[in-house]
């Protein structure tokens, strides 16, 4: 086994890092860092996703590994007259699994201020119903954590319409190698590269094909990677791989999906992907995820010339109270590293 303690450092730092699309200026600081020493150079899209560039002999026709840093998460939408805050959700999660939960609230300002989502109807003791009212987003608020009774207090914090607001990821590791966290969609991808530039750099591997290691801000709202470097011909996707009916794959492996809501991935790639997967004894599973986009799927739709795939390390209750273990963290590594072994110089 791999020694993971690296991805899993970065794992739980990248899960720390509040960052709902659109709100990715500290997270994209923290790995443009963590990048630069490791000895890498960083650009940035115009979007504010980042992409790494390792230098190749054929630069061409390079090859694409993408992440999203971008999570779920909310914006306030208006201010309650009793000083509580009304918000819109980015990306889709499910209200039961945030109920309760602390947030931090952002201003423009950069003051940051803390709170808890709560449903309107929040104790036992005040709501004969509230075992039937229904948690939807139009039901719920956020209770800010200072001393405030009304519109105007909420105001004069400086906290507004269109302020963004991140939900804390309550991040658990156990001594029996699983890790639970909200928004393990998409950091324990992002985590994964990053272990694969430190990879690439300890183990000194020099690649024929230019390798564009890219991670992208907007995929939890359809479209991360609609911009990717041009010369890039081959992407692999790096996300979640989801469980639950139906499905096949556990959180002790890696995911290859074969078909999602964009449709089929590449037969050819998504058969070279498997082929190194049986060779080399990696645990993997194939599945087709119906209500699944990536970041492979938003460049195909901006009209990318390539062959794209869709991989990533098995992930149970995908955005609500997420789980994985360190071992399909590993899995998902092993088989990236697999698939560069072809372009080694």
């Amino acid at each position: 086994m791999m020694d993971m303690k690296y991805i899993k450092h970065q794992l739980s730092t990248l899960v720390g890092i509040h960052s709902p699309s659109g709100f990715c200026d500290t997270i994209t600081d923290y790995v443009k860092k963590e990048a630069n020493r490791l000895g890498y150079t960083v650009n940035y899209t115009q979007k504010g996703g980042i992409y790494v560039t390792i230098e190749g002999f054929n630069d061409k026709e390079a090859i694409g590994m993408a992440s999203h840093l971008d999570t779920l998460g909310a914006m306030v939408r208006s201010i309650n007259d009793d000083g509580t805050i009304r918000f819109t959700s980015i990306g889709g999660y499910m209200m039961s699994t945030i109920n309760g939960a602390y947030c931090s609230i952002y201003t423009r300002e950069g003051k940051t201020y803390k709170g808890t989502v709560l449903s309107k109807k929040a104790s036992v003791h005040v709501y004969e119903d509230i075992h039937d009212y229904k948690l939807i987003e139009e039901n719920m608020l956020i209770r800010v954590d200072e001393l405030v009774h009304s519109k105007e207090d909420i105001l004069g914090l400086g906290i507004e319409v269109g302020n963004f607001i991140g939900v804390d990821p309550m991040y658990r590791e156990t001594e029996s190698g699983f890790i639970n966290s909200r928004h393990l969609d998409n950091k324990a991808g992002a985590a994964i590269l990053l272990g694969l530039l430190e990879t690439i750099k300890s183990k000194k591997i020099v690649l024929k094909n230019t390798l564009q290691v890219i991670f992208t801000t907007y995929e939890e709202v359809g479209h991360g990677a609609s911009y990717i470097p041009e010369n890039i011909k081959t992407l692999i996707a790096v996300d979640m791989g989801a469980i639950g009916e139906d499905l096949s794959c556990t959180e002790q492996e890696v995911s290859i999906c074969v078909k999602d809501s964009s449709g089929p991935y590449d037969h050819k790639l998504v058969s070279e992907l498997l082929e190194i997967a049986k060779n080399k004894n990696i645990k993997y599973a194939l599945d087709v995820y119906p209500h699944y986009g990536s970041d492979a799927s938003a460049a195909l739709k901006s009209g990318a010339n390539i062959r794209a795939a869709l991989i990533g390390p098995g992930i149970h209750a995908s955005h609500g109270m997420e789980r994985t273990h360190e071992k399909a963290l590993e899995q998902t590594l092993l088989l990236l590293l697999g698939f560069l072994e072809k372009y080694r110089a």
